[in-house]
């Protein structure tokens, strides 16, 4: 009899079955109440600078965070705070970020301004490393007015397919699109003209972001109160960067079993493949004070003719996932 067959058939059971299982990043990604996370990868890493979610008097700071895989995240403390930006004082948050000539910039809200009359608005500051320290790179807001209706805050800055940059923003349920000079420190008129064009669509409220997928613009925005339950994110698609933009509907919504307010969110890309990634803030059961919101991340996928499906929030989160 050949006892070698079954020994081996033995052994191959006992290994798969103790292969090491796939590592996940959890959900949350990293501890701490933060919120507007903002995720991009630099030099095959990945980074994710969300606002400090604390009252607006203590929101005068924001750390980062960088993986190599999606699941060990390093905490980089205080990138930027208001002792480096001297007309914020309050509320500092949702960065956004961009690698120009060399520079990394990071654009911010500051002072949650109510009117014209007040100093705040949309700043923008200047590093070395993604790391930072960030400094402040006009000594004044960028935008510190009223446009449109919008109030200067939940900035998203995107560069095109032919490296013009845009800053698409807007709170109060109003939503702009402006062209950013070179050097990144005006706004310069459009094609037509136009230095704040609206581009609103039905439903927005805040949190705007953009992508670009097999030659269309993909516009996403979050609706609801953000301190409330029913925080979500819909989308619209376009052939046009200024749209128009036609609500689709929503992709991202709270599950009442896991978490609440699931919001405010961004979209990561990896190069050269069709795998992407959503990254948002949510308010886990049982915590009731608004700014008890942590970051999380989950698979974003599309279907067949290019619409986003709904995004199924998780504690698992993500398996680790190389940056290249």
């Amino acid at each position: 009899m050949n006892h070698t067959l079954p020994i081996i058939l033995i052994l191959t059971v006992f290994a798969a079955g103790c292969s090491n299982p796939p590592r996940y990043s959890g959900n949350p990604v990293f501890p701490g109440w933060y919120a507007d996370p903002e995720g991009i990868i630099y030099n095959d890493e990945y980074w994710i600078f969300p606002t400090y979610s604390a009252p607006y008097k203590d929101q005068v700071f924001m750390d980062a965070f960088s993986s190599e895989d999606l699941t060990n995240w390093k905490k980089h403390e205080r990138i930027i705070d208001t002792a480096a930006v001297s007309w914020a004082q309050k509320a500092m948050w949702a960065p956004s970020v961009i690698q120009r000539s060399g520079k990394y910039f990071l654009l911010f809200g500051a002072n949650d301004i109510q009117s014209d009359d007040e100093t705040g608005g949309i700043g923008i500051a200047v590093a070395d490393k993604p790391e930072g320290p960030y400094r402040d790179y006009l000594g004044k807001p960028l935008i510190d007015k009223f446009h449109n209706g919008a109030q200067p805050i939940d900035q998203f800055v995107f560069e095109d397919s032919d490296g013009k940059v845009y800053l698409i923003y807007g709170g109060w349920r109003h939503c702009n699109i402006v062209k950013l000079s070179d050097d990144m420190k005006a706004v310069e008129p459009m094609a037509d003209g136009t230095l704040f064009r609206e581009i609103t669509p039905e439903g927005y409220v805040e949190g705007p972001f953009m992508f670009r997928r097999n030659d269309k613009y993909y516009f996403m925005w979050s609706e609801g109160g953000w301190t409330g339950p029913d925080y979500s994110v819909a989308y619209a698609i376009s052939d046009s960067l200024i749209g128009p933009y036609e609500r689709i509907g929503k992709v991202l919504v709270q599950d009442p079993s896991i978490a609440s307010g699931a919001g405010h969110h961004s979209v990561i890309m990896i190069p050269g493949t069709d795998k992407y990634y959503i990254i948002y803030h949510r308010r886990p059961v049982g915590e009731t004070d608004r700014n008890s919101r942590e970051v999380c991340i989950e698979r974003m996928e599309f279907d067949g003719n290019g619409f986003i499906k709904p995004v199924k929030i998780s504690r698992e989160g993500v398996p680790a996932q190389k940056a290249r």
